[in-house]
């Protein structure tokens, strides 16, 4: 197996690479986020994950660089990072009361032996119905503005999800499953 780098700044996507037990280094390099209005959310975050994955691995060839990017989308309306507390509560809002998707895009990229594999994990997530003061309490108990979607399920989640269906890690960040088995295909190609 070539040594691993991730290729993102996310302590949480790193720490569940690490509870994964994979041995890993951090790289990142400035990359600009696709926005295409044209573009599903999965779209979108194959995308970035491609281009995150793309730009560190230039600079080390026979490494296998690790990529991703996690959007929460409601039918057609995308949830990035918020850009200050009241979008992350205008989201909360949006959000509350029904069943959003969160899809990670990750990135696998070995460009030294021209490999690529690219896959997208989709999850449901259920918010309970929340109240305006509800809203301000939660996001004076976590730091939304990094996250996409302006929650952290793993941060007091409990206080805004009702239920999930899929992965728990991917709406972490970071497929974990699914990368596992993609990291042990990888190794026996």
């Amino acid at each position: 197996m070539p040594p691993l780098i991730l290729a993102s700044a996310s302590p949480r996507r790193a720490e569940l690479l690490r509870e994964m037990g994979a041995d890993f280094t951090i790289v990142t390099r400035p990359t600009e986020e696709a926005h295409h209005e044209g573009f599903t959310a999965r779209e979108l975050c194959l995308l970035n994950a491609y281009r995150k994955a793309r730009a560190v691995a230039k600079l080390h060839p026979q490494a296998l660089v690790l990529g991703a990017d996690t959007l929460v989308y409601l039918g057609t309306t995308l949830y990035g990072k918020p850009v200050d507390l009241a979008d992350a509560h205008r989201m909360l809002r949006e959000l509350a009361g029904h069943t959003h998707q969160v899809v990670t895009g990750v990135c696998l990229l070995q460009v030294g032996d021209h490999r690529c594999r690219l896959f997208a994990e989709p999850t449901n997530v259920t918010f309970k119905p929340l109240s305006d003061s509800r809203i301000s309490a939660y996001l004076a108990a976590i730091q939304p503005l990094d996250k996409a979607g302006a929650y952290a399920i793993q941060d007091r989640g409990d206080e805004i999800v009702a239920r999930i269906s899929g992965s728990f890690s991917n709406v972490v960040g970071l497929p974990v499953e699914r990368v596992k088995h993609e990291l042990a295909r990888w190794q026996r190609r």
